[in-house]
């Protein structure tokens, strides 16, 4: 959405571009009207003549008058940049969103774009396997129903928690190199600790999840569509058998 400062002004110019137009019709049809009429006398299309003079001059003038009530209105304060910058990727988002593909690529860039925030930093290597495991999760999400529910959103809450602990590391690291030694230095030494044991239980979750989803994929018995596709394949030999024997001579029918 444009800023009110802009909008202000756009309507400014459509109201003098439309008060000009009709300004410079109300004159070609007063002048016609007054050349017209003398010319050939009084009648029916004199009339019609004098009314669209008529209307078109009144027209012009509400138009003049609407112009100098707008134009005497202050002009909104300009936008600050930094804000008009953010409506605008705020108006590139929601458009790509819209997207059948958008959602998804809009993910990655945020993905990729957190992961460069972070790069040089111990929380990076940390942040990517998060990011694998969170990804695998994802694809098993569908299948996780039931009592797997609450361990979904155990994930879900467990993977922004650890997100949030890696960028601050990454800020404690950051600042640990204007002052190597100090309690600055045990600080993050626990917190990198936390780091690494969060994510690990976090793979160990997401590995518990993927065998819930096999075990909860696998039959006891043999899987229905298998055994239609041996039926079928029975059946097809059996017609093939009795196809070839109808063609030998001599050879006594079986039923297939």
């Amino acid at each position: 959405m444009a800023d009110e400062r802009a909008r202000h002004f756009r309507r400014l110019r459509r109201l003098r571009r439309s008060a000009r137009r009709w300004s410079v019709l109300a004159g070609g049809l007063g002048g016609a009207a007054a050349v017209l009429t003398p010319y050939a006398g009084l009648g029916l299309p004199d009339a019609a003549w004098a009314g669209a003079a008529g209307s078109a001059v009144a027209i012009a003038a509400w138009r003049w008058v609407d112009l100098r009530a707008l134009a005497a209105v202050p002009a909104p304060p300009a936008l600050d940049p930094a804000e008009a910058a953010a409506r605008s990727r705020a108006r590139l988002v929601a458009a790509v969103e819209r997207l059948p593909i958008g959602p998804g690529v809009l993910a990655e860039v945020r993905r990729v774009r957190s992961r460069l925030a972070l790069r040089g930093t111990t929380a990076s290597r940390a942040w990517a396997r998060l990011d694998r495991a969170s990804l695998t999760l994802a694809g098993l999400a569908g299948r996780l129903t039931g009592p797997a529910e609450p361990a979904v959103r155990e994930a879900a809450e467990a993977d922004r928690s650890l997100r949030d602990l890696a960028t601050r590391v990454a800020g404690v690291e950051r600042a640990l190199n204007l002052a190597p030694h100090g309690p600055l230095a045990q600080v993050h030494a626990t917190l990198t600790a936390q780091l690494e044991d969060g994510v690990a239980a976090y793979e160990r979750l997401v590995v518990a999840a993927a065998g819930y989803v096999a075990e909860d994929a696998r039959p006891t018995t043999e899987h229905p569509a298998a055994a239609r596709l041996t039926e079928a394949t029975d059946l097809l030999h059996g017609v093939a058998s009795a196809l070839a024997e109808l063609r030998t001579p001599g050879a006594p029918l079986r039923a297939p």
